[in-house]
């Protein structure tokens, strides 16, 4: 499984508009910054062509340790979900 770093971002961005890969590290920064901040502030990022991102409410619920089997509360929580296009999901899929 290959990861991609934000050093590979920076060089493809870096390699694509001739920028520095400072510049292209702000680039990054201020991308990431602003999806965080929507998602914080309650609202989705839909990115076209690409997917939309979104917080989810999760109720609490009675789960179980793996480990012992013993139930657990798990506690209500806000989790960020990614729901991709039909678009990315096409080209993911190869069709």
């Amino acid at each position: 499984m290959a990861t991609i770093t934000r050093l590979d971002l920076a060089n493809a961005i870096k390699n694509r508009f001739g920028l520095t890969v400072a510049d292209s590290y702000k680039m990054i920064d201020i991308i990431f910054d602003e999806i965080e901040r929507s998602l914080v502030n309650g609202e989705d990022v839909k990115i076209t062509g690409f997917g939309t991102f979104k917080i989810l409410s999760k109720s609490a619920r009675i789960g179980r340790n793996p480990k012992t089997g013993v139930p657990a509360v798990i506690s209500a929580r806000r989790v960020a979900s990614f729901r991709p296009s039909a678009e990315f999901r096409k080209s993911v899929s190869g069709k």
